[in-house]
């Protein structure tokens, strides 16, 4: 017998969906259209509304202006409006008429006027109060986006606008912002994993370097060679920590500051001299400046690394005998105000930029220094602008700089 032949195999079902084709532009409840039919329509309404309200006026004045204003009684013509008192020739009497009708005419044509501009003045009012209230309400979406992209930029990524109504330019712009905040969001929560990551993997292997050279050096049968060669090795390790830890602390200081507790900056510009102290007797560098109370909300830990940062930074680079550095804070125009000033070697104004920048001093590379790993200052940016503030060196007359910080209270 023939063999039967088996069916072919249906085709594999496609994975994917076929896009829904959007309506034509035309069709579409766009905020032009919209628009357009509003205040057309809107002006067809006033226009309906004007017309029948001079219509009816002018009927009004027509048949006021079409009684004479004047009778004939007993043979004699009297007016209530006109004076014909004297007039006794028919011309005269002709005139007169004339003029009496002419007259109320334009009492009629002028009242209509004005009866027309106070009606035109009522449908003016009425049209831009209308007006305004459509306008608010069809751009009432742009008040949310604007209040949500406020929010964001202020504290929370995690806000969405989540615009209903019709698929018009606004619907379309707040669905664009809404998958850009998902991007935001998705690349700072990576950023955050990578620098705890970071954190962990590369402090790891540097406290086990100086744990096993701590050791080494503890160990009393060790040549003189060895022990010196451990100690530059336990100096290259604690530069590399200050560094990891410069960095790290540089990318989190970049991101805006969302727990904010109230924080003296008086207190922390003392806290950052009590640890600087040792450094500066032992150069010879004298500190001094008063004080005053200045409360801002903001990280304390943070705010506490840029006083830190610059008194160090003032203290190291100074002059070799008779020093001094001068920390002061102060309230000014509602901003709190840390200044820290310090004789040292002249600063050209060119190079002030140059001191921001991560891993640059004056004239010099972070190699080859003793004084730190180049990063103060550039922490100290970082810290300043995730409060809303700002830092501003200056080169100071006689050699030194003025360091100016400015926090929003």
């Amino acid at each position: 017998m023939p063999s039967v032949q088996a069916p072919p195999p249906a085709p594999p079902k496609p994975t994917w969906e076929p896009k829904q084709q959007e309506p034509p532009y035309w069709l579409r409840p766009t905020i032009r259209i919209r628009l357009t039919l509003l205040y057309g329509g809107m002006f067809l309404i006033a226009g309906i509304l004007l017309l029948s309200i001079i219509y009816m006026l002018a009927a009004q004045a027509l048949h006021v202006g079409s009684e004479l204003p004047f009778k004939i009684v007993n043979n004699q013509l009297t007016s209530s409006v006109c004076d014909f008192s004297g007039v006794t020739t028919s011309e005269a009497i002709n005139t007169a008429m004339n003029s009496c009708v002419n007259h109320q005419r334009q009492q009629a044509l002028d009242t209509l006027l004005n009866r027309s501009l106070l009606a035109l003045v009522g449908l003016s009012v009425i049209a831009f109060a209308f007006g305004y209230a459509m306008a608010g309400r069809v751009l009432s979406p742009l008040g949310r986006i604007t209040r949500t992209a406020r929010r964001v930029a202020g504290t929370d990524l995690s806000r969405r606008i989540e615009l209903d109504g019709p698929d018009d330019e606004l619907k379309e712009l707040a669905d664009t912002f809404d998958e850009m905040l998902d991007r935001l969001e998705r690349a700072f929560t990576a950023q955050q994993r990578f620098v705890g990551n970071a954190s962990h993997e590369l402090r790891t292997p540097l406290a086990i370097n100086r744990t096993l050279l701590e050791v080494h050096l503890s160990d009393p049968q060790a040549p003189p060679e060895l022990k010196q060669l451990g100690k530059t090795l336990l100096a290259t390790n604690e530069r590399s920590e200050q560094l990891v830890e410069g960095l790290l602390l540089l990318a989190r200081s970049d991101n805006q500051i969302v727990e904010r507790k109230p924080v003296d900056l008086a207190e922390v510009a003392s806290r950052a001299i009590d640890q600087t102290r040792a450094e500066a007797e032992e150069r010879g560098v004298e500190i001094r400046g008063e004080r005053t109370s200045a409360v801002i909300q903001g990280n304390g830990v943070l705010l506490e690394r840029i006083a830190l940062n610059l008194v160090q930074n003032a203290v190291r680079y100074n002059i070799p005998e008779g020093g001094w550095v001068e920390v002061v804070t102060e309230l000014q125009s509602g901003h709190a105000v840390l200044v820290v000033s310090n004789t040292g070697p002249v600063v050209p104004a060119y190079e002030i930029d140059n001191l921001f920048e991560p891993f640059k001093r004056l004239r010099t590379e972070r190699t080859g220094s003793d004084k730190g790993v180049g990063l103060g200052l550039s922490i100290a940016r970082s810290v300043a602008r995730a409060h809303g503030g700002r830092i501003v060196a200056d080169p100071r007359e006689g050699g030194g700089l003025v360091m100016r910080v400015s926090l929003p209270v």
